[in-house]
């Protein structure tokens, strides 16, 4: 087992690779190609010829369904104009003239017979007691059988297709048929009563079943809103169903074919559409091929099995013989230090060895110098862990070791830590806030650059948020104070020139253990925040800054605060953010220092956030779990506090009060809308119904005009001459009894109609019966 594992290695000769592949080609490739073209070339073929075949017969199928349907579509048009279905039978009394309503249930009895689609014929009459006549004469109760029927009859088209799939209530128990043509009984005026053709699906399913052609196909129909009208007892699955026409649906033709997957099995599917009465139908037709094609599949199977068989027992034959020819050049291999090299596709293994023994005093070389220039990063990194505590269960000594691995000095030497921050970037001609990460980059090499002919031990640090660190090691004897003050002066002066920036420099005291210097970076963090809140050039050296022993004077402007907290309140994002800025200012008078000015904002804020509480708004809702303090105390300049403020939290927080009273306002005015159209012939007016609503006048009309862009009476106005409108077309009411219906003197209404349509209401009249 051993030498078969050694013998991989072989892999990588190149006289083991081509004699072994050589043999594997004569011994088995023949019979895998083979197998291959039999299996991708002769199944594909017979699948796409199966698939037009599906496609022929499938438009033959199809044309006779649709000829058949619009035989029957012609037939209903032609039984709709017998004389017995007209006007008349509104007024005619079905059970006393029953000799009339016999001859009428026969003629419904010879519709149904007159074509093998039909399931039933039935005329349904909307009367003040609807009747329903086929097979019996019945009076329709069913309130909800009723308003199915009442839909078919009212329909924009005399003869029309329906599903009545969401009817709630079954007539007949024992007919499952729900696809149905209705043709609306001829006459003048509203329609009343429609002629209701149910079809046989059963007689229809049979012959979507015979478009599939192939046991176990089938065919769907579907509307042209996708919703299926039929599909064949065969097609259990409902998600394959579904799948099918989503698939077709996809496509976006309107005909055509495509082979399909689907669990395990291959189905070819056609589809094309057939056009009817104010409809379009398509039809899909599904047929199952994987069992035509399977024996071919098999025998192409077996003979890439045989193949690949034939492929290890070379394999096994040809390694084991070429493993001890290549044993002499293994051994010699095995003496090459592993460095991680890899030989080339066509490289002798002699040369592999030469140029490995080449490659290591290379690589010797090269870690050297990589070690010298990542230095200083691995430098930073190691500050970076000591300022956040991730080092403190070590030693004095571990980490004395540690940072003369880094290649530190540190025999009587002393640590301090310096932090340089930028200021006055809002007020800067040269720099936008936009800019933050630039500017800092900018700062990083200036200082980089500067402080290398003060101090020979340093490292800068880049914290990424307009400031720098510098970590300065000297001598325990050296008093660097001095030095770091005309350091600050150059940097100072060239930042000022070139970047138009401030400078704040904050020095920490002088420590001389490495376990210390964690707490320089402590200190330094308070220490910054001491500077006076203005954009100048400031030193803050915490050696002399008694800070702690100061007595602090507190000053906040309760009335200032009062003013923003209103102006929030009403929603006034101007007058909050002048009085945000006022707020500030008020502090600098009385304290410049930016610890207690950061204090009084971040009460501002607090406030703030109060009000937005008590308003019915949690914070977590409009700040999205942001820690809004931590943020606003990282912000260095007044401008860009009252800038935050503004656009993080007072304009999100009025955006989402003005979209909550523009939600109130559309229910005002839908509650109002839906009261005039169902009472608009009465003298309705405004103050009646903003008494409905529970709302003031002003404030409905005001939202009258903001939802629908006209005012209350323009409202009304529309509704009424609309109403009269249909009343004009649609019946012979005189002029004076349409003005009374829709809430109009008859004087006034013939102003106000001619105003709103252009012409008068006779005339608008008389132009019907022109068109007509």
């Amino acid at each position: 087992m051993n030498d078969f594992l050694n013998s991989l290695l072989h892999w990588r000769s190149r006289f083991f690779r081509r004699n072994f592949i050589l043999i594997l080609l004569i011994a088995s490739i023949p019979g895998m190609i083979t197998g291959l073209a039999i299996y991708l070339f002769g199944v594909e073929k017979l699948e796409h010829q199966l698939r037009d075949t599906h496609q022929t017969q499938i438009r033959e199928s199809a044309q006779n369904i649709d000829d058949q349907l619009s035989n029957l579509e012609e037939s209903l048009t032609y039984w709709a104009f017998d004389p017995r279905f007209n006007s008349s039978l509104a007024q005619l009394d079905f059970k006393k003239e029953f000799q009339e309503t016999r001859d009428i249930k026969k003629t419904l009895r010879t519709i149904k017979e007159s074509h093998p689609f039909i399931s039933k014929a039935e005329l349904y009459l909307d009367l003040d007691v609807p009747i329903l006549l086929g097979s019996n004469y019945e009076e329709v109760k069913d309130e909800n059988l009723n308003q199915y029927y009442r839909s078919v009859v009212g329909q924009a088209k005399s003869i029309s297709w329906n599903y009545s799939g969401s009817r709630s209530v079954e007539y007949e128990s024992e007919s499952p048929d729900k696809l149905a043509i209705t043709q609306r009984i001829p006459g003048v005026g509203e329609a009343f009563g429609a002629i209701i053709v149910t079809i046989d699906e059963s007689k229809l399913i049979k012959l979507l079943d015979a478009m599939a052609g192939f046991d176990g196909g089938g065919a769907i129909l579907v509307r042209d809103n996708d919703e299926i009208l039929l599909s064949s007892n065969s097609l259990a699955s409902e998600a394959f169903i579904t799948y099918v026409k989503q698939y077709v649906a996809q496509t976006g033709k309107s005909e055509g074919s495509f082979l399909l997957d689907w669990e395990k099995e291959k189905y070819s599917i056609s589809f094309g559409v057939m056009d009817r009465i104010g409809d379009e139908w398509k039809f899909i037709s599904i047929a199952p091929i994987t069992a035509i094609t399977a024996p071919i599949i098999f025998i192409s199977k077996m003979i890439l099995v045989i193949s690949i068989t034939i492929l290890l027992v070379g394999i096994l034959i040809s390694w084991f013989v070429s493993s001890n020819i290549y044993s002499p050049v293994k051994k010699l291999l095995h003496t090459i230090p592993d460095n991680g090299a890899e030989r080339g596709k066509d490289q002798d293994e002699f040369e592999f060895i030469k140029d490995n023994l080449s490659t290591l005093s290379r690589k010797s070389e090269t870690l050297q110098k990589q070690l010298f220039i990542h230095q200083p990063e691995l430098r930073r990194s190691f500050l970076s862990q000591l300022g956040k505590g991730f080092v403190d269960n070590y030693t004095e000594q571990e980490l004395r070791n540690r940072m003369e691995s880094y290649g530190w000095q540190l025999t009587d030497k002393q640590f301090q830590l310096v932090d340089l921050q930028i200021t006055g970037v809002y007020e800067s001609d040269k720099m936008n806030g936009n800019d933050e990460s630039l500017i800092t980059f900018s700062v990083f090499n200036i200082v980089e650059e500067y402080i290398s002919d003060f101090f020979e031990q340093f490292t800068v640090i880049n914290y990424h948020d307009m400031s720098v660190g510098i970590f300065i090691i000297t001598p325990e004897e050296a008093h660097t104070r001095r030095s770091l003050h005309y350091f600050f002066d150059g940097v100072a002066a060239i930042i000022n020139r070139i970047l138009d920036l401030k400078v704040t420099l904050t020095i920490s005291e002088s420590v001389r253990q490495a376990k210390q210097i964690p707490q320089l970076f402590e200190e330094v963090n308070r220490g910054k925040r001491l500077r006076i809140f203005e954009n100048r050039n400031q030193v803050i050296d915490l050696s002399d800054w008694l800070y702690k022993e100061r007595d602090v004077n507190v000053f906040y402007p309760f009335e200032t605060e009062k003013a923003v907290v209103q102006a929030v309140r009403r929603g006034q994002i101007e007058e909050a953010e002048q009085g945000i800025r006022h707020f500030i200012d008020e502090l600098k008078e009385k304290d410049v220092q930016e610890i207690h000015i950061q204090t009084g904002v971040v009460q501002l804020f607090s406030m703030i956030q109060h009000e937005i509480f008590q308003s019915g708004i949690h914070p977590s809702e409009l700040f999205k779990s942001r820690n809004m303090v931590e943020e606003l105390s990282e912000i260095r300049e007044v401008e860009w506090i009252v800038t935050w403020i503004r656009d993080e939290v007072v304009t999100p927080y009025v955006r989402i009060l003005e979209s909550r009273m523009d939600i109130e306002s559309k229910q005002l005015v839908e509650k109002v809308m839906d009261y005039i159209d169902l009472h608009y012939m009465k003298d309705t007016s405004l103050e009646q119904c903003a008494e409905l609503v529970n709302a003031n006048p002003y404030m409905l009309s005001k939202a009258f005009k903001k939802v629908l862009n006209i005012n209350y009476i323009e409202y009304l106005t529309n509704v009424r001459i609309t109403k009269a409108k249909e009343l004009l077309w649609n019946t012979d009411m005189k002029i004076s009894e349409i003005s009374e219906k829709v809430g109009y003197r008859e004087s006034y209404f013939n102003r106000i109609f001619k105003k709103q349509v252009g012409v008068t209401a006779s005339h608008y009249r008389k132009m019907k019966s022109s068109d007509e």
